[in-house]
């Protein structure tokens, strides 16, 4: 990471919610998603949030060779979105302690807040993690 990244940090990512970030999407291949209310997923609301981080930290990086992977989420979902809606999200860099990076992380629709919380990324090397990778499907390929 370069110099310039240092707790306070902001960014702010706006994103119109399509149908295809909708619950029924999120799991085509389960009935139990298809019957459910068209309306922004969760599991979508998560990525949003971390692509607010990654926009974060790009500039602060050595881009693409040195990137982050989320490592935990702590924050709510408390409102329904509409396809059509934009969501705002506003993350900040909280904590920067070694490879680990705290973000407060705010999202709302126009009309709600619909989440607050904070998300963990950890720095990598992108061709290290790759490597690991390919071990990995080696040892899993052979058991």
């Amino acid at each position: 990471m370069k110099d310039s990244l240092k707790p306070g940090l902001t960014y702010r990512h706006s994103f119109k919610i399509g149908d295809r970030q909708t619950v029924p999407n999120l799991y085509p291949e389960s009935e139990l998603f298809l019957d459910m209310p068209h309306i922004f997923a969760t599991g979508y609301m998560v990525g949003l949030l971390e692509w607010a981080c990654i926009e974060l930290l790009r500039p602060h990086s050595q881009w693409p060779e040195e990137q982050t992977l989320g490592t935990h989420v702590n924050f709510s979902h408390e409102a329904a979105t509409l396809p059509g809606m934009t969501v705002t999200v506003d993350a900040e860099l909280i904590k920067f302690e070694g490879r680990k990076l705290t973000f407060s992380v705010i999202a709302h629709d126009g009309v709600d807040t619909i989440s607050q919380g904070t998300h963990e990324r950890v720095v990598i090397q992108r061709a290290r993690f790759l490597e690991r990778l390919k071990r990995k499907n080696i040892k899993s390929a052979s058991e």
